[in-house]
């Protein structure tokens, strides 16, 4: 287990916790939260040992294998497969061993060696990797494309994936979602409900955490408070412990001053004094509670949109895509019909890649449509916030000269104030005092980027807000400002995001975008993970359909090439009319031959599909057997914690189950298809 016992760590001057004592026990999935600046980074690098303790005892396990995401930008040339490949710090090892015993001759480590590659999972390795990949949200034909022809973004999930495919009996993960879509979200909150080691997670999305962490610590004013379950539990366990705290102070406080009263009233007759000597040194002695100090919590509104235009936004037979610098243009979505009323609030869904960014942009005028029309309401004034923040910020500008420059281009229309001090109290209004009003905005945080493109939106005034991602990077006091906020707001919204807890209290009517269509989508934000996790299943057995076509192919060529010279030779070498009759029966005999030869050849070729059928064969009853074992487990009463292991025993083995079948069924189709190939060529 890890122990924290006494431990003081300071950054800096800064003390960031003070003398805490703590207990994590193997297995478990820790939630890390806290304010900004609280310290959970700085805790993550003393679990990882970048940083030693001040004070105190820490204790890790020295047996325990780590993966963390690394948080630089990959900068190489090197494939995607290969570079999440290397995360399996355990394969790399045992292929060095063996190129080392190669090249000494040593076949004892030679076979040593082979043996550990087998332990270490080398078989199916590159099919794991690939499979972190895809379900990270990239397309099959993406898997080998080098690591730097990929933006930012997605180079942070070939990070996540390295991670993941690391062996590790403990996984820290900070802020894993930032660069996810809801679909890659939903698939990586699957993943890590299998997880079988300690997991320690920091994220400011409350659903990602009720779903994945059945612990949780707190980090507040340097001390570190463990509270048991999921944050949803930890806020209901937070909020008795304040009330609890407040009353406890309140009638502490009243017995203090019911003590003072009788110092202050008899501390100066003598019959009285011993009494009330006692009564100080009963103050003196007693241990203060604290009062609660609520934290300044950050919240902001929309204001009033100078005119509501209904509709908002009407867009007929239109056609979404991009032109690219020759002038070709690529069509994403076609025939959209829909309209964006006033009041509305739109959640648009669709999984990565079906063309939700090329909406969203087409309708904040980034993009023009390729066809149909587009026609906006009279007075439509759109406040955008791009998924990327440097797409409307400057980052050499500080924040006071964003504003004198918005306010410039908006000119006497907006009716807003633009003196400067007049601008330095509205910044001031998003928690950007003193000297963040000058510092540039290159050196600011996430959190502090996504707040100036929303102080920079609700200057504006818009009636229509086009919100794309606006949660990434923000903590959870800001993410629930911003939900009251767009709550209270008169205007129309419409809102991408992977934060479902934002979308279930914002929006009331969701578009679905996919499959080259936008329409509606009638179910809600549970259905719609279902069809996420439906169709992930669908695009993973649509690439391993076009995987098993490129086999075949490939099985079909040596085949075809032994057949060709060999059927070629009589006619070449073929005797004149009068031996015609004993050339015939050599032709057949030959044909035979061949004939044979290419049946032990397909034999040879289905030998491994066949042997992995026998072994599935055999693995299938002994997990159908332990199936109905936990089934009838888990009708008996049992304690809760025996109940949820059991439940996730009988998960792992239906989605074995699964999985077998499935490639059980692909095997014997491969063998039936590859049997009739060689049957036509016969």
């Amino acid at each position: 287990m890890i122990t924290l016992k006494n431990v003081t760590l300071r950054r800096g001057t800064k003390v960031v916790l003070d003398s805490v004592s703590a207990t994590i026990n193997p297995g478990e999935n820790v939630g890390l939260v806290g304010r900004n600046g609280a310290g959970k980074s700085s805790l993550f690098a003393l679990l990882s040992r970048k940083l030693t303790e001040d004070g105190g005892e820490f204790h890790i396990p020295s047996s325990w294998r780590m993966a963390e995401v690394a948080q630089n930008m990959p900068e190489t040339d090197q494939g995607a497969t290969d570079f999440v490949l290397e995360g399996d710090t355990r394969l790399a090892e045992v292929q060095r061993q063996l190129a080392e015993a190669e090249a000494a001759d040593d076949g004892m480590a030679i076979a040593q060696a082979y043996s550990d590659l087998h332990d270490a999972g080398a078989h199916d390795s590159e099919a794991r990797a690939q499979a972190l990949i895809l379900g990270l949200g990239f397309r099959a034909s993406e898997l080998n494309n080098p690591v730097d022809s990929f933006s930012g973004g997605w180079r942070m999930r070939l990070q996540l994936a390295r991670a993941l495919m690391c062996p590790s009996d403990l996984l820290l993960l900070d802020e894993p979602t930032n660069h996810l879509d809801l679909d890659a979200l939903v698939w990586l909150e699957a993943w890590l409900k299998r997880y079988a080691g300690t997991m320690i997670v920091i994220s400011h999305d409350r659903e990602f955490l009720d779903a994945i962490t059945n612990v949780t610590l707190q980090i507040q004013s340097g001390e570190l408070n463990r509270y048991g379950g999921n944050y949803s539990k930890f806020e209901e366990l937070r909020a008795q412990q304040l009330e609890l705290q407040a009353a406890s102070f309140s009638k502490q406080q009243e017995k203090m001053a019911h003590l003072q009263k009788f110092i202050d009233r008899f501390k100066a007759k003598a019959s009285k004094a011993k009494q009330a000597q006692s009564r100080v040194k009963q103050l003196e002695r007693m241990e203060k509670i604290g009062p609660v100090l609520a934290e300044a919590d950050f919240t902001f509104e929309f204001k009033e949109p100078a005119n509501l235009p209904n509709p908002m936004l009407s867009i007929s037979g239109a056609s979404f895509g991009y032109t690219d610098e020759e002038g070709n243009t690529t069509t994403i979505l076609s025939g959209v019909n829909r309209s964006v009323l006033a009041g509305q609030r739109i959640g648009i869904l669709g999984a990565n890649g079906q063309g939700k960014s090329t909406l969203v942009k087409t309708i904040a005028r980034d993009m023009k449509a390729l066809g149909g029309d587009v026609t906006e309401g009279k007075g439509l004034n759109i406040g955008y916030f791009a998924q990327q923040e440097l797409d409307v910020l400057r980052p050499e500008d500080n924040p006071l000269e964003h504003m004198i420059r918005l306010a410039r281009e908006m000119g006497a229309d907006a009716k807003q104030p633009s003196r400067e001090q007049d601008l330095r109290s509205y910044l001031g209004t998003f928690n950007f005092t003193g000297d963040m009003v000058k510092q540039a905005v290159g050196t600011m945080s996430g959190g502090e980027k996504a707040r100036l493109v929303l102080c920079m939106i609700v200057w504006q005034r818009p009636n229509l807000l086009l919100l794309d991602e606006p949660t990434n990077h923000l903590d959870l006091a800001t993410r629930e400002a911003l939900a009251m906020a767009l709550n209270d707001f008169d205007g129309t919204v419409m809102l991408v995001s992977h934060d479902r807890s934002l979308l279930r209290s914002v929006c009331e009517d969701f578009w679905m975008v996919g499959r080259g269509v936008v329409g509606p989508f009638d179910g809600d934000l549970d259905d719609y993970q279902r069809y996420l996790l439906e169709e992930s299943k669908r695009l993973r057995e649509e690439a391993k359909n076009a995987e098993l076509n490129a086999a075949k192919a490939a099985a079909a060529i040596p085949a075809a090439v032994a057949l060709a010279p060999a059927v070629a030779a009589p006619v070449l070498t073929a005797k004149p009319a009068a031996t015609a009759a004993p050339a015939s029966a050599v032709d057949q005999k030959e044909q035979r031959r061949l004939a044979a030869l290419a049946r032990q050849q397909m034999a040879d070729s289905l030998r491994p599909f066949r042997k992995e059928i026998e072994q599935i064969d055999k693995k299938l009853p002994a997990l159908q057997a332990e199936r109905s074992a936990l089934e009838t487990l888990m009708a008996e009463p049992m304690a809760a914690a025996e109940i949820a292991d059991a439940g996730r025993r009988l998960k792992a083995c239906n989605d074995e189950i699964d999985q077998l079948e499935e490639r059980w069924l692909e095997l014997n189709d491969q063998i039936e298809q590859l049997s009739g190939l060689v049957g036509n060529e016969a």
